[in-house]
């Protein structure tokens, strides 16, 4: 799995960070999301794609190898 974000769909809901501290954060001047892990381990990969699934705003994709 790979994953991928898109800073400029952000909208800062801070849901990603909410389901997988490990790969997502957020900037601290605008909260907008930080990509921790690009390619996270696979006992991550459920709530990666639970992540991307609840994104408001569809800024996560996630490559499946």
């Amino acid at each position: 799995m790979r994953v991928s974000v898109d800073t400029h769909r952000c909208c800062g809901s801070g849901q990603c960070v909410l389901a997988v501290p490990e790969v997502f954060d957020q900037r601290e001047e605008d909260g907008i999301v930080r990509l921790l892990d690009h390619r996270p381990p696979a006992e991550l990969h459920a709530d990666v794609r639970t992540a991307a699934t609840v994104c408001p705003s569809g800024a996560i994709e996630v490559h499946e190898a």
